[in-house]
């Protein structure tokens, strides 16, 4: 039996295995996409939770910070490993297959429609079990409520940018986990830079919005504030994925060697 080839992928090969797995999920039944989508939602929550939590115990101090900032990527370990919907890395997928084919702009947008609202919903499902439930200690629920609030202080624009860098650094996930052989190489990936995301407190529109809505439930915050925010923090994401890394990674493959396979060519490659 031959060994699997451990090579390093061309940006070419990349480009169309996230054309790949694209199809695949616009394939999928909307039922499939709900559930999936409300899980990611949920488990995006573990983050907030690991973050609250070391804050809880360690105090406040850079080193504190910098301590809970390493449970940051718990979620997005969840999320990715367990091949979930998480609504920016649809940034990247649905994106680059729309590049490639000049088509399934609708399916791409019932898609989008359908991760966003699962996902927005098991945010809040989140939200209900850490404040409402009691299953979490006071002090801990607290805590996430506090980093919600913390996110919205910011005016539209500055939740745009960072959002912009959250929607780049996920996306960019995205793509590095399609150029990757083996589960351990995407676990440091996806740990490296979502630990960026989370030491930098950049914004993320699913990620971000268990916290939020901590807050909102717990009555610390509006639901007006909390719905500018997500707008600031969604138009950012998908700016920073879909303009950053989707197409200016499609303009590399379509430059340096040619239109990436549509239609037929793709299936067959």
């Amino acid at each position: 039996m031959a060994p699997p080839d451990t090579s390093r992928l061309s940006a070419r090969e990349i480009f169309e295995r996230v054309s790949s797995d694209a199809r695949d999920e616009l394939g999928r039944p909307p039922s499939a996409l709900a559930f999936s989508a409300l899980f990611a939602g949920l488990a995006m929550g573990l983050s907030g939770l690991g973050v609250a939590a070391a804050l809880t115990v360690l105090g406040s101090g850079p080193g504190a910070e910098f301590v809970a900032s390493m449970l940051y990527p718990i979620g997005f370990l969840a999320v990715i490993l367990g091949r979930a919907q998480l609504f920016t890395e649809n940034t990247l997928y649905p994106v680059a297959l729309i590049l490639a084919e000049r088509r399934h702009l609708l399916a791409t947008a019932r898609l989008w429609i359908i991760v966003f609202t699962g996902n927005v919903l098991g945010a809040l499902l989140f939200a209900v079990l850490a404040v409402k439930s009691g299953a979490l200690d006071a002090n801990f629920a607290g805590e996430i409520a506090h980093l919600g609030k913390g996110l919205v202080e910011a005016d539209f624009s500055t939740n745009f940018w960072s959002g912009v860098f959250g929607g780049w650094i996920i996306a960019l996930v995205a793509w590095l986990v399609a150029a990757s052989h083996w589960t351990i190489g995407q676990f440091f990936v996806i740990y490296a830079l979502t630990f960026l995301v989370g030491i930098g407190r950049f914004d993320h529109c699913i990620a971000s919005a268990g916290e939020a809505l901590a807050a909102v439930v717990a009555g610390e915050m509006g639901v007006g504030t909390f719905l500018t925010w997500l707008a600031a923090a969604t138009l950012g994401n998908i700016v920073g994925g879909v303009g950053i890394v989707a197409l200016l990674n499609y303009a590399q493959v379509a430059s340096g060697d040619g239109p990436p396979p549509t239609g037929s060519e793709s299936a067959a490659a």
